[in-house]
């Protein structure tokens, strides 16, 4: 929401504006606060020196409310019906009586409000409500690092992240009760609210007290009952999956979202898959519980099952891809990790909840009845006794659905046909009391009010966090090997284990976050040891960085630390380990992620890079409308680059300005964002969405071949290869790098990929970039001054694997062996100007002669749709090459869920074909998932991939026709 600039406004100089007509109205009021008709201005008296508003008091109306103030500064709020919602004015009225104005919070989702003025106030005080903790008390329960938890909220696309993450920023004050649910509260940009999705990830801290009984069973470390939650609501997009991985990155539990009724889908096993590689440890909520009983009434047994299923399909994912170093992370009702909530409604349960309630009330042991309350355990209220098979009688039912089932039941429908005869009483045992006028309230309005105070969703996920959600000082002793790059015996990686406020800073800043004022990021990130402070002088270690080089390393004091609170910041001395944390300052030696420590700590090494899940494999290139915007796009691009964790703005050779993204979804985004917030609104014209290729090879090279240098004194004798399979992979997800150990890197590539162990001691490089999916061997036997030309043969490399042979785009899963090094006896004739282009030569020959193919990516395509729609969605796929690999019923609903592979270059416009085929009824998600490669041959004249290679060298501004091999080998 855009804040304009305040402005100095002189209520004389227009009768008609709001301030000179607030003067009149003020005036005109009496001493006792009044409701106004809905169509009046209404004024809000706002003072922020008082703590702990409540309502009545923040909207008193009248003069004497104003005179009462303690403040020196007067805040009037006003607000004025405009036709996109509604507009709220903040004025300020200092002492010698100038008016200060500061008008925004353009508010669509009012209109449902517009008519009743105590909902209105509701809305403005949830803007502005006092919080229940302030920046001190946060500050201080930081030191408690016990009492830490630092979660993120995680689920496939619209399964109630933002909406259920609304009930816990409730429970901490930041917004009211009422309108949880509605608001969305760390849905911070406007295109969010309009699109209903998340984007960026938005972190927040709550603060929260639990009560001695309700810590009497808790086993773990505790300092106290104030409890600190860094919680960080991410996307469910599958666009924005690497805004999922910067937030994973700096958290150590999850709390993974997943519908009821559409269970487990691509992305929550994408985000499952990513969260247990970084060791998070996950916790489930089964949310739209709410679906079970207003909009599909199920009865009890059949809902069990529905949830089971959820839960199992979880399991799976997490026992596949579960570490031994976590232990087991799978999660279980009856131990309490798993929750059954209603975001919009605000209500939530664990099995913990009623078996305290029943435990009491029955007089039996608390985990006894936790046990009885899932799985197939049955009761039986006629026999009075538990059995562990159905009787098949019509009392006995299962423990979940006669105990937890089913009186939710009853009171959701008793709520909704309005029989508060009924339903006081059982409120009443149930030890429920309702405010007077909450009694008043009907239908859905007053379901939702019983059941948030019966069930309310945040203590039960709160507690279910606390409980079974690591602390930092228990994560990090197990995340320390995944997170720093260093030794594992070393001090910084000793101070990690321990999470050791006194010891050496390591902290690591996942993503740059735009602050409002244009131009400047805030970078955030997390404190694994030591305490960042104000003023204090870091070393900024970037992703390229190489201890002991000064590459990508920059020394810069922190201007000022923050914690953040969703829409705003609070200023904090210092942030000691264990806690997110939000930088001013850093901004311009950052560019997406980095590790800080402190200045003079010149052996540390970094923590470890993110590997994201998706590649940014569409592009576009974008140029401005009006030459003299230039400057602001190149500007524009390099904020939008920090912006994104994804995002790549590149510079072709021809001079286009790309912009790469995920997917056509990110891509808009990404430039909506580059177009309205970092180039000022200028126009820019886009081209179509052009699809990145990457080129490889079918076979050894038919030859060795030989390049010459310029001077006609060096010669090069080169072969390429494929790689294994499965290594190209490895090595884009980190397993395999140019960083590793190499006794250990050998010992991996001879026993799981069948390479001879001294030739695995004998790789040169990785590239592109130093770090990509292609590789340098030397296979050379006694060749003088074979060391001296490395470096030169290691740059040509770099070039050549960046830029192929066939169409200039990058190279992979290919293994060039150098066979053979002829070299001058004078080091001034083999310098790097006679090898660096001798060895790109010499790699393009060797590709060229190994059966060069390209390789396209491929998403795996996820489809959810009733079975009328089917037939239309085969024919779609078939005319854009998709394929289906498998098609599954849902037990228990209509619809089929269908996964199939389809090209990124036949993806655009798939979502809009696929609807009109099936009116509406399939949607589509898309992921990336592979490189597949072409089977027809690029250097055949006419075959389909020789007519894309022209395409690609046309659109990059190359000569249409490839260099042939004889360009780049040399004869004897």
């Amino acid at each position: 929401m855009k804040q304009q600039k305040k402005s100095r406004i002189s209520p004389q100089s227009s009768p008609n504006h709001p301030i000179a007509s607030l003067k009149t109205m003020l005036s005109s009021f009496s001493d006792s606060p009044k409701l106004l008709p809905p169509h009046t201005p209404h004024f809000i008296l706002f003072s922020r020196s008082q703590r702990n508003l409540e309502r009545g008091q923040a909207v008193t109306l009248g003069r004497r409310s104003i005179l009462s103030s303690s403040s020196s500064l007067l805040n009037f709020c006003f607000h004025s019906f405009s036709s996109e919602g509604f507009l709220l004015w903040e004025i300020k009225i200092s002492q010698d009586g100038k008016l200060n104005t500061n008008m925004g919070f353009n508010i669509r989702f009012i209109h449902l409000y517009r008519m009743n003025l105590l909902n209105i106030l509701t809305v403005f005080l949830l803007m502005y409500l006092q919080v229940k903790f302030t920046a001190e008390e946060l500050r201080r329960i930081m030191d408690y690092k016990h009492n830490i938890r630092n979660m993120s909220v995680i689920a496939h696309v619209d399964h109630g992240k933002s909406t259920l993450t609304d009930s816990l920023v409730a429970a901490a004050g930041i917004i009211a009760q009422e309108v949880a649910g509605d608001v969305r509260m760390t849905d911070t940009r406007a295109d969010e609210a309009e699109r209903g999705i998340t984007i960026k990830s938005t972190g927040i801290s709550l603060y929260y007290e639990m009560s001695d009984e309700a810590l009497k069973n808790y086993k773990g470390e505790r300092q106290g009952n104030e409890y600190l939650i860094n919680l960080i609501d991410s996307p469910g997009h599958v666009d924005f999956s690497s805004e999922v991985t910067a937030a994973l990155r700096i958290t150590d539990g999850a709390l993974v979202v997943v519908d009821c009724i559409e269970g487990v889908c691509v992305q929550t096993e994408t985000v499952l898959r990513q969260a247990l590689g970084e060791r998070i440890r996950p916790v489930l909520t089964v949310n739209k519980m709410d679906r079970c009983f207003l909009e599909l009434q199920v009865d009890g047994e059949e809902a069990y099952q529905t949830f089971s299923r959820v839960i199992e399909n979880a399991n799976v994912i997490m026992a596949t891809y579960e570490d031994p170093l976590l232990g087991d992370c799978q999660v279980y009702p009856e131990k309490g990790t798993v929750a059954f909530s209603a975001g919009l409604h605000g209500w939530a349960f664990t099995l913990t909840n009623f078996a305290k309630m029943y435990a009491s009330k029955f007089g039996v042991d608390e985990s006894k009845m936790m046990e009885r309350l899932w799985g197939e355990n049955f009761f039986d209220p006629a026999t009075k006794k538990w059995t562990s098979k159905n009787t098949g009688t019509a009392t006995c039912k299962r423990g979940f659905v006669q105990f937890c089932y089913e009186p939710i039941k009853q009171i959701i429908n008793t709520c909704m046909n309005d029989q508060k005869d009924k339903l006081w009483p059982m409120l009443q045992k149930l030890g429920v009391t309702m405010k007077s006028d909450e009694k008043d309230l009907m239908g859905k309005a007053l379901m939702k009010r019983v059941m948030q105070t019966w069930l309310p969703a945040s203590t039960a996920l709160l507690e279910m966090m606390i409980f079974h959600l690591p602390s930092p000082a228990k994560a990090q002793k197990y995340r320390v090997e995944n997170l720093y790059e260093g030794p594992l015996d070393d001090q910084y990686a000793a101070a990690i284990r321990a999470c050791d406020p006194e010891g050496p800073l390591m902290l690591y800043v996942s993503k740059m976050i735009p602050a409002s004022d244009k131009g400047r990021f805030f970078a955030f990130g997390r404190v694994f040891s030591g305490r960042v402070s104000t003023g204090l002088k870091v070393r900024i270690m970037g992703p390229n960085y190489v201890p002991g080089e000064k590459k990508d390393l920059y020394v810069k004091s922190v201007q000022r630390t923050v914690i953040w609170m969703g829409k705003r910041q609070e200023t904090v001395e210092d942030v000691p380990c264990g806690n997110t944390v939000a930088m001013v300052g850093l901004d311009q030696f950052i560019t997406k992620n980095a590790t800080l420590t402190n200045e003079k700590e010149v052996d540390a090494h970094p923590i470890r890079a993110m590997k994201f899940s998706v590649s940014p494999v569409v592009r576009v290139a974008v140029q401005c409308k009006v030459a003299s915007d230039l400057p602001k796009l190149v500007e524009g691009l390099k904020r939008l680059a920090k912006s994104d964790p994804m995002v790549l703005c590149t510079i072709e050779e021809s001079g286009e300005h790309i912009v790469a993204g995920a997917g056509e979804l990110h891509l808009e985004i990404c430039l909506k964002d580059l177009q309205e917030d970092f180039m000022g609104g200028a126009e820019i014209i886009k081209s179509d969405p052009v699809v990145s290729f990457r080129e490889t090879v079918l076979e050894r090279s038919c030859r060795t071949v030989m390049s010459k240098s310029p001077n006609k004194h060096n010669r090069l004798y080169m072969e390429a290869r494929p790689m294994e399979d499965g290594l190209a992979e490895a090595i884009d997800d980190g397993k395999i790098g140019p960083r590793d150990d190499p006794k250990v890197r050998s010992k991996i590539l001879s026993e799981e990929y069948g390479w001879d162990k001294d030739l695995a001691k004998k790789i040169w490089c990785f590239g592109p970039e130093t770090t990509g999916p292609n590789m340098v061997v030397d296979m050379c036997k006694g060749v003088q001054y074979l060391n001296e030309i490395k470096d030169s043969v290691v740059a040509g490399f770099q070039w050549a694997s960046k830029e192929g042979a066939l169409a200039e785009e990058n190279m992979r899963a290919i293994c060039f062996e150098v066979c053979d090094v002829v070299l001058h006896a004078d080091a001034i004739h083999r310098g790097g100007g006679q090898i660096i282009p001798t060895a790109r030569r010499v790699f393009y020959a060797s590709q060229l002669t190994a059966k060069p193919r390209l390789l396209e990516p491929v998403y795996l395509v996820e489809i959810q749709a009733p079975e009328q729609a089917l037939g239309g969605i085969y024919s779609v796929l078939n005319q854009k090459r998709g394929h289906v690999f498998e098609e599954m019923q849902r037990p228990g609903t209509p619809l089929y869920n269908i996964k199939a592979y389809l090209p990124v270059i036949e993806s655009f416009g798939f979502s809009s074909t696929l609807r009109a085929a099936t009116s509406g009824q399939a949607f589509p998600q898309c992921v990336f998932d592979h490189w597949d490669m072409m089977s027809s041959d690029p250097l055949e004249s006419g075959s389909q991939a020789a007519q894309l290679v022209m395409d690609i060298r046309k659109r990059k501004g190359l000569k249409e026709q490839m260099t042939p091999l004889s360009e780049y080998e040399d004869k004897l």
